[in-house]
């Protein structure tokens, strides 16, 4: 179960057979029906994520509309720093679009990877720095892409996602209405 979680640890840094062992033990499984929430809205983020099966999207409702904007699947972490690191009531949410299974991390926990792991702390920079990239492109292509050129971007960064991911999703994460896509992706066969 901990061992694609470990191979992607060990893409960015080395770990020892004992370090190994620690991780197994920091990680938790979890599991989570399709729809279910990992992080609801108004509530304090207690743990991040690995995900080991399913997908993910992040959200903000507004006026009673789910805006995402960002996308989790299977190798990648998921979590609402803005919430984990300083404790405090997230503004965002993030739900299972699929069952999904999950290796989970406390705060109290990760300090301990930080401060056990011999390179703990550069692997942590080291996904601080690849998050911050993706959202950075994400906000920017805002500025500077078009619908089209974003859709393009979501089809080229999340190959999978179209046959996972309600339509609606995608349109948000995009910037258009349903609609809209519609007509993008109708436009992109032909």
């Amino acid at each position: 179960m901990h061992d694609s979680l470990l191979m992607t640890i060990r893409h960015f840094i080395s770990v020892t057979p004992a370090e190994e062992d620690l991780i197994r033990q920091l990680f938790v499984p979890e599991a989570l029906p399709k729809g279910g929430f990992f992080l609801r809205p108004g509530e304090v983020s207690r743990k991040v994520a690995f995900i080991l099966q399913g997908v993910f999207h992040n959200f903000q409702n507004r006026d009673g509309q789910d805006l995402t904007y960002y996308f989790g699947r299977e190798q990648e972490f998921i979590g609402d720093y803005e919430s984990f690191l300083p404790a405090q009531p997230a503004t965002h949410g993030i739900q299972a679009l699929e069952e999904a299974r999950l290796l989970t991390i406390t705060h109290d926990h990760l300090q301990q990877f930080y401060r056990e792991v011999g390179q703990g702390e550069r692997f942590g920079r080291l996904m601080a720095e690849a998050l911050f990239v993706d959202v950075l492109r994400q906000l920017t292509s805002f500025y500077e892409e078009s619908p089209e050129q974003r859709y393009a971007r979501f089809v080229r960064t999340y190959p999978d996602l179209q046959q996972r991911t309600p339509q609606y999703y995608i349109a948000s994460y995009v910037g258009v209405k349903p609609q809209s896509l519609s007509r993008i992706r109708g436009r992109a066969v032909s």
